[in-house]
């Protein structure tokens, strides 16, 4: 039996909202657990993720899912991973505001419908889109910012680690003060 959210997703793989539907090859929508108590949302797909239909599968997405396995966390057993825009960008550009304006509907209703406890921006136009437009990742990574009865956190994107390896252990470290929290809400169980 299709879920609410498989049938936004077959809405989403039609859309025509915006000029980038001119140029994907797939729609990004999403993967991952749909009952997860973490999402992680980036800015858009890139080529790999365009080809493939799934957000963070290229190098960026490889160490991304090896810094979460770190920490316990997976797109397969217990995490949402979805981006603000679901078509990519020509030449892996920002997504324009209003491309974020114009997808923006489709990540509320899978938030909603999601309902995690936690949302994880990964990369300065996620954190700015939905955190803060004055958001600081450099600054304010790994800062737990309660709203709207749910933490949102800023992270670096994958994609900015792999060209700027020092900021590595930064974001290592968000990663684990993600799984203290999620351990002090009783979500997951304390390493040992």
């Amino acid at each position: 039996m299709a879920t609410r959210l498989d049938e936004l997703r077959e809405e989403a793989l039609g859309c025509r909202r915006c000029g980038l539907c001119e140029t994907r090859t797939n729609v990004v929508f999403g993967v991952g657990v749909p009952t997860a108590r973490v999402m992680l949302i980036g800015e858009g797909p890139g080529e790999n993720e365009d080809l493939l239909g799934e957000p963070f599968v290229g190098r960026s997405g490889q160490l991304m899912d090896k810094m979460l396995a770190y920490v316990g966390l997976s797109r397969k057993s217990n995490i949402y991973i979805a981006n603000m825009v679901k078509c990519r960008p020509p030449k892996n550009r920002d997504p324009s505001p209003g491309e974020v304006e114009t997808c923006m509907p489709w990540l509320r209703e899978q938030i909603e419908l999601i309902a995690p406890d936690i949302i994880v921006c990964v990369g300065r136009i996620a954190a700015i889109s939905i955190i803060d437009p004055q958001f600081k990742v450099t600054r304010q990574h790994g800062q737990f910012i309660p709203r709207d009865g749910r933490l949102y956190m800023g992270t670096f994107h994958p994609a900015a680690l792999l060209r700027n390896p020092h900021s590595k252990p930064d974001a290592l470290e968000d990663l684990l003060a993600l799984r203290r929290k999620l351990e002090e809400m009783g979500v997951m169980e304390a390493q040992g």
